[in-house]
């Protein structure tokens, strides 16, 4: 190498001044995109090992996520989470769907019922006031609504219109302090004037403290004020307090939903209705069967149609009722009486059966409950039993002493020879 380099010495040297010079050239000379030379022949020479290491760098990432981490599972789990949220998305707009289509119905389903002419309507703006309580409805002087008609749900009253615009109008609700309408309760007929207070609840005015006003009953519109037709439910009371001269009584309006106002009715042409005595049912009550009849148990008596004779004995199905009438029973026929029978057959009058001494009830969570008290031994008379006729003038046999003598038991006190 050094003999090569000292026999072309002179044109080594030659070479290197040329490539510095064509460095400084390039250094100093700039294309026609404004960049130097010496930065477009770096980068040309870099780039394709650059785009090599990025490559390998790729590749490797990828195998790494795609098959050691679970085999794509991070864009799987990123498409399944776009997907979740579109379903989402979906859900709430099907639901706002079928609960506009329930509301809907129920508004159709109330004006074929009412006598009242009424026009839909839809909620589109709360009031601006902080302490009015008003909202915005879609329909005004070009629908036909004028000021002070009534504004109800098939549940109760809203409120009333108090300005009206060619396309929109304003409903001043009940719960509004300013807000006065007539009322009364379906039981009993009492009047009162229905109050705003500025929350959810309502009062209702002017009930005299004589009046019977109780928590639970319904109050409904009176008509008096010319404005609600007569019969429509306002609302629930909650609570009743005493006091002179009138009750003080709060009230839940039906009308006022919860989850907000959303769909209501204007009544155009009002028609007065009665108003019920007692609150429309809300919905059917399931009754089940009745419970199987027992079976025989062994050894127990039984009456001649085949059905068993209750005894504490061996309990039997049924209520706390059945069960004192059981005691009872068994404590009558010890005195020789049926209960709702008469008479056990005997041609006198029986003693009367003392109900003090019950017999003891087996199924009886208290021991001490119904015990009776100890009962004195049967005693036999030993003098010849006297002629006993009926009311038949028969006398009786020794067969019927007998059956006599065990339908009263130790505690009828009828022991005949």
């Amino acid at each position: 190498m050094e003999s090569f380099l000292n026999r072309y010495k002179n044109i080594t040297v030659l070479l290197l001044v040329i490539f510095a010079q064509l460095l400084l050239l390039a250094v100093q000379v700039k294309n026609e995109q404004d960049v130097r030379f010496i930065r477009v022949w770096a980068v040309t020479a870099v780039s394709p090992f650059a785009r090599l290491v990025e490559g390998v760098r790729g590749a490797g990432f990828s195998f790494v996520r795609n098959y050691i981490t679970l085999h794509d599972a991070d864009a799987e789990n990123r498409r399944l989470k776009a997907d979740n949220a579109q379903l989402k998305l979906d859900k709430v707009f099907l639901e706002n769907q079928l609960n506009t289509a329930d509301r809907a119905k129920a508004l159709e389903l109330f004006q074929q019922q009412t006598k009242s002419k009424t026009i839909a309507a839809t909620v589109i703006s709360m009031g601006l006031g902080s302490s009015r309580k008003s909202v915005y409805l879609d329909r005004g002087s070009v629908a036909g609504v004028m000021r002070e008609m009534a504004v109800l749900t098939p549940d109760g009253i809203v409120g009333k219109v108090t300005d009206v615009y060619p396309t929109a109008s304003e409903v001043l609700l009940i719960t509004d302090p300013t807000f006065a309408a007539g009322v009364v309760t379906g039981k009993g007929h009492v009047h009162g004037t229905l109050k705003g207070t500025g929350t959810p609840l309502c009062k209702v005015d002017f009930v005299a403290f004589e009046d019977k006003v109780e928590p639970g009953d319904l109050f409904y519109t009176s008509g008096d004020d010319r404005i609600f037709p007569r019969g429509l439910p306002v609302g629930v009371v909650k609570s009743v307090h005493p006091a002179q001269p009138y009750k003080e009584i709060t009230l839940d309006p039906s009308g006022m939903s919860h989850g907000g106002l959303e769909d209501v009715l204007i009544v155009v042409e009002g028609v007065h209705q009665e108003i019920p005595d007692t609150p429309p049912p809300n919905q059917q009550v399931y009754l089940g069967p009745p419970l199987p009849p027992a079976a025989p148990v062994p050894g127990a008596l039984t009456n001649p149609d085949g059905t068993p004779i209750p005894d504490p004995a061996h309990p039997t199905p049924g209520t706390e009722a059945d069960r004192v009438h059981t005691l009872y029973q068994k404590s009558a026929e010890g005195s020789g009486v049926v209960l709702g029978g008469g008479p056990t057959g005997l041609t006198w009058t029986p003693k009367p059966p003392d109900f003090t001494k019950l017999p003891v009830d087996p199924r009886s969570a208290n021991p001490g409950r119904g015990t009776p008290a100890a009962a004195p031994p049967p005693r036999k008379s030993t003098a010849p039993a006297p002629e006993t006729k009926g009311t038949g003038s028969q006398e009786l046999k020794p067969d019927a002493v007998r059956h006599a003598n065990q339908a009263a038991g130790p505690g009828g006190g009828h022991n005949l020879p």
